[in-house]
């Protein structure tokens, strides 16, 4: 019963960080709850790890720190992933 609340706990703390990300980041972003959830899961892995390269100690747990760091990830992967379709949609 445990990983049920814990995977239920990282799709929340992804949702909420991706609201977040995408509110800081300004711009159109065109994406679902899905999508949504999905960027600040990701965001969550890239925030921690790099706060676990720098030595921020334990990278992946749901604290006011990792959230901080899930947002600070998710915009990292939205702002390069407009870099990367904005180039892309030039070379049309």
């Amino acid at each position: 019963m445990d990983e049920y609340r814990g995977l239920c706990g990282w799709i929340c703390f992804g949702f909420f960080s991706g609201l977040f990300a995408r509110a800081i980041l300004p711009g159109d972003q065109n994406m679902g709850i899905i999508a949504t959830t999905i960027l600040g899961v990701a965001g969550a892995f890239v925030g921690g790890s790099i706060a676990s390269l720098l030595g921020g100690g334990a990278a992946f747990e749901l604290r006011p720190a990792g959230f901080v760091g899930a947002i600070l990830g998710a915009v990292l992967i939205l702002f390069a992933g407009e870099l990367l379709f904005r180039r892309s949609k030039r070379r049309r």
